[in-house]
């Protein structure tokens, strides 16, 4: 198999891009102290970048606000991960959930 000097030139591009954002914030941020107060408003981005992902595709549904059957799987699920702050048990649970909800329906 030949590789056209284009596509390695792409290739290699795509992974310069790829790691700039990666390389340079840990090299800023391997340098200087993060406050308390920054540390702690850190510790919250992914539970916010998650809600933010499963809110959309709990409650939206072709661009509308809907209430799906997902929505009731959605709440053992929640439980648990309020409960036991475990993920693999969250997503055990929900799809458990789901399971037992589309037998049902």
């Amino acid at each position: 198999m030949e590789i056209n000097q284009d596509v390695l030139l792409m290739i290699i591009g795509a992974s310069i891009v790829t790691l700039i954002p990666r390389i340079v914030p840990l090299m800023l941020l391997s340098r200087i102290q993060i406050p308390e107060w920054g540390m702690r408003w850190l510790n919250f981005v992914p539970i916010a970048v998650m809600s933010a992902l499963v809110g959309q595709e709990l409650f939206i549904s072709d661009g509308k606000l809907s209430f799906d059957p997902e929505m009731l799987a959605a709440l053992p699920a929640l439980a648990t991960a309020f409960w036991t702050r475990s993920l693999l048990g969250t997503v055990i649970v929900g799809i458990l959930s789901m399971m037992v909800l589309r037998y049902l329906f």
